[in-house]
């Protein structure tokens, strides 16, 4: 998704380090969600591209655009969007920082809010949050809750509810979620047609994966992979303080992750 400030100084103004296009566009990453990868670039040498359940993520993908606004979308064979009518919409975003890839940490909604100037300092509160797009993912049972430290924790409580409610109600992704109930990995076209996962699990796994040249699926040394990943966090609402490696469960050909996705909190790179 990407964004246009009307102000073309907007970001500069607000003080973030925003990497713009051509165009003044920017990237965005959407706070405390994270949906189903349609295409994801292993970041292993020549591991490849790669997906998780195409209709489950393309549901997923185009409910995002029609909540801010967009009629419909017309996508390529890899489902990469192609054109879209109208080709943009009316939107704002609230953002308080820039990841380390130049992505505005937002959350957007649809339309102009009101009288607030480009770059002006906005108070959201877990009220306002729910009528952002991120939170709607969450409630339809879109996309995993997936939160960073620098969340406020009313707005990470909001949101943590959002989820949990469409969990038991098995919306969504998560009629099919495997992520806690654990999986058994039999091939890689399974990881990606039939099996759900949390998508920061999903990439760590497809990352290992990639390194193994034959094709393989063995989970022999995936513990000790994500080790080496140094994913930081802690857990609510104890607060315990660890890495993704200890609350990853791996038995042979079984993985299963220890702790619901909204109770963990990772750290920013």
């Amino acid at each position: 998704m990407r964004f246009y400030p009307t102000d073309g100084d907007a970001f500069l103004k607000a003080g973030l380090r925003v990497r713009l296009n051509s165009r003044g566009g920017a990237q965005l990453r959407l706070e405390g969600i994270d949906a189903l990868e349609t295409h994801y670039q292993s970041q292993a040498p020549g591991g490849g591209r790669w997906h998780q359940h195409p209709a489950l993520a393309k549901e997923g993908a185009d409910a995002l655009l029609r909540q801010l606004g967009f009629r419909s979308v017309e996508r390529d064979e890899d489902g990469t969007v192609v054109s879209a009518s109208p080709e943009s919409v009316p939107g704002h975003i609230l953002t308080r920082f820039a990841d380390k890839y130049g992505r505005p940490v937002s959350f957007a909604f649809r339309g102009q809010r009101g009288r607030a100037k480009d770059g002006s300092q906005v108070h959201l509160d877990a009220k306002g949050v729910a009528n952002s797009a991120n939170f709607e993912q969450l409630a339809a049972g879109h996309a995993f809750p997936t939160f960073y430290s620098l969340l406020y924790v009313d707005l990470r409580q909001a949101m943590a509810d959002a989820a949990t409610a469409a969990r038991e109600k098995k919306a969504g992704i998560w009629a099919h979620d495997v992520s806690t109930e654990g999986f058994r990995l039999t091939s890689r076209k399974q990881l990606q047609e039939e099996v759900v996962l949390l998508p920061k699990l999903f990439r760590r796994l497809v990352d290992y994966l990639g390194l193994d040249e034959s094709g393989g699926v063995s989970l022999a040394n995936f513990a000790r992979y994500l080790d080496t990943r140094d994913d930081r966090l802690f857990t609510t609402p104890d607060g315990h303080a660890t890495e993704l490696a200890t609350l990853v469960e791996v038995k042979r050909q079984q993985l299963r992750l220890t702790v619901d996705p909204e109770r963990i909190v990772f750290l920013e790179a």
